[in-house]
């Protein structure tokens, strides 16, 4: 299993971020689509506040996805909160 993850200093535009996740379902439908508030952390204040996730079943549909993929984040900068990506395999 393959995970793409990314997290947001701050919680983005309500309105805007749905639209988002809209074209992330859109322009990726092999994965499956995870996102939420980040509301603590064992160490106190967190130092994310918003987090994203594609999980999909392999690296070949990770790979796949790469079109849609690249559309997603181009339209995740167009919001204008920063972001960090992580790509992970998960066992």
């Amino acid at each position: 299993m393959v995970r793409v993850f990314v997290l947001y200093p701050e919680v983005p535009p309500a309105e805007r971020y749905a639209e988002h996740v809209e074209l992330s379902r859109r322009e990726v439908p092999q994965a499956t689509i995870r996102h939420g508030r980040i509301f603590g952390s064992p160490t106190g204040e967190p130092e994310y506040a918003y987090y994203f996730e594609y999980e999909f079943s392999d690296r070949d549909a990770f790979k796949a996805a790469n079109e849609g993929l690249m559309k997603a984040a181009a339209d995740a900068q167009e919001i204008g909160v920063p972001f960090k990506v992580f790509f992970a395999e998960v066992e």
